[in-house]
């Protein structure tokens, strides 16, 4: 960390002093606003999804018999490398031009159903929503253990209180189960956020950033590694990120310490 704030200073050989003249370009850089923008999309987007899939999942599945085998398959991507998903999703994404078959699953189900195939992830904007699919695709089991876990911490007393009390299922859920366990979501919800803030292999795999999907992470592996290589540039990225992190990250851990206390 001390070495990267230090290369910030430095030029792209890491050598010469050319004081703030790196972060006169980061904020100067339309890149890195396109950058920052989506990881921005990302960070409220998939924290949000996942963490609710899971907890609706979660909620779901410990209603049912069969529910351990649906948590199973659920959770399973979770042991997939992130580049290994994205290999995935590119078979489902995948578009086929002059008339070829379209082997990709979305696009055979838009040509079944009468549609014309899409090259999804090169429509700007929209592109990065199926990127963060892949992620929540992902991290939705890891939220759905924890959550679940949390869920059969609630006491039995209170949910048959509240069911003599004339409460339906949506009035149990909103009012009795999430207010118990809302400590855990947001330990869920800020763990995820952590992840999104650092996401890299899933846009490297799909897009390379092409087509509107940059992002902090690519961006500074491109300029470091990249072109022969700017370690002042790309350690000013880094610094970014890591300042975006670091305050959710000590949340995080205060409020995990904070329940572990409190039990």
């Amino acid at each position: 960390m001390i070495d990267s704030i230090r290369l910030s200073f430095f030029d792209r050989s890491g050598e010469e002093f050319v004081g703030l003249s790196n972060y006169t370009w980061l904020f100067g850089s339309d890149e890195f606003f396109e950058s920052f923008r989506n990881n921005m999309l990302w960070l409220i987007v998939v924290p949000t999804a996942a963490t609710f899939f899971g907890l609706i999942i979660a909620t779901m599945t410990d209603r049912i018999w069969w529910g351990n085998i649906a948590k199973s398959l659920i959770f399973m991507p979770m042991a997939i490398s992130f580049i290994g998903a994205s290999v995935i999703w590119k078979f489902i994404y995948d578009y086929r031009s002059g008339g070829d078959a379209q082997i990709g699953l979305l696009n055979a189900v838009v040509v079944f159903f009468g549609g014309e195939p899409q090259n999804w992830i090169t429509i700007p904007f929209w592109n990065n929503f199926f990127l963060m699919i892949i992620l929540v695709w992902i991290q939705t089991g890891f939220a759905m253990v924890i959550l679940s876990a949390a869920l059969r911490g609630i006491p039995d007393e209170t949910i048959e209180a509240a069911v003599l009390d004339g409460a339906n299922g949506l009035q149990i859920f909103f009012k009795i189960m999430v207010p118990q366990i809302w400590g855990t979501i947001a330990v869920v919800w800020t763990t995820i956020t952590i992840l999104v803030l650092k996401v890299f292999d899933i846009v490297l795999a799909m897009t390379n950033g092409q087509w509107d999907t940059q992002v902090l992470a690519n961006q500074m592996f491109d300029w470091m590694f990249r072109g022969g290589g700017d370690f002042g540039r790309g350690a000013v990225i880094a610094i970014v990120i890591m300042v975006l992190v670091i305050p959710i990250m000590v949340w995080n851990i205060k409020r995990a310490n904070a329940e572990m206390e409190g039990r």
